[in-house]
């Protein structure tokens, strides 16, 4: 039986959402952040050494990383299913787009989320007008232009297809489904982006996604 040990509001929402879409038996841990650090909890580490979510036991398997996790799941339980075949060109865009969803969206977001806690976090009162100028500073020369960066790229990349490896919906789209969300929630991803705000409506509709939903609550990412 596999077991998702589910963080909430993190990345193992999509684990939860690919195990619906292959209407896959499971059994779900779930696990609630510090209230205050929004760390995950002292428990995961029995798990996994690093503590962090997602991870799921497969019999005598453990595993983490959201993208070893899909891959592994699609291509022992997936019989072809959600996957373009290998070989074609499809197969190289999926590939690209689920190392791409981590490697290259999410640094600057997470530099986003990092910095805004910084201009907006507690701290005394000298040192504030200080922190905001440098967070500022960093999302006007770096941050702000890497996100218009790469949210432009995505747009465009979806002027080609309905979804990111082609005109099929695959494992692809549930991993880039993660930064998309928090492009929305913190870095002004709205209606002028109509093929992305297209794709995370579409993704939105999807009966699996929301028996994911329904099982895992919703996705926040800023938090």
């Amino acid at each position: 039986m596999i077991t998702l040990h589910h963080l909430e509001n993190s990345r193992s929402q999509r684990v939860l959402w690919l195990l619906e879409e292959l209407q896959l038996p499971y059994e779900i841990k779930r696990y609630a952040r510090d209230p205050k650090t929004m760390l995950a909890p002292a428990e995961l580490k029995k798990v996994h050494p690093l503590g962090k979510s997602p991870v799921i036991t497969d019999g005598e398997l453990t595993l983490a990383e959201s993208a070893a996790i899909l891959e592994y799941l699609v291509e022992r339980y997936g019989d072809g299913r959600l996957t373009p075949p290998k070989g074609s060109p499809e197969y190289l865009r999926f590939r690209y787009w689920m190392h791409y969803a981590e490697g290259s969206a999410m640094p600057p977001l997470l530099l986003k989320l990092v910095f805004d806690r910084v201009a907006k976090g507690p701290m005394p009162f000298f040192i504030r007008p200080v922190a905001r100028a440098i967070a500022k500073g960093a999302d006007r020369a770096f941050i702000g232009p890497q996100l218009k960066l790469h949210l432009d790229y995505m747009e465009s990349e979806l002027e080609q297809n309905q979804w990111f490896a082609g005109e099929e919906f695959s494992v692809a789209d549930i991993q880039m489904s993660f930064p998309l969300e928090a492009a929305r929630a913190r870095a002004g991803l709205d209606a002028s982006r109509p093929r992305l705000t297209a794709f995370l409506q579409q993704i939105h509709d999807r009966p699996a996604y929301q028996r994911a939903v329904e099982r895992g609550g919703s996705v926040m990412p800023g938090r």
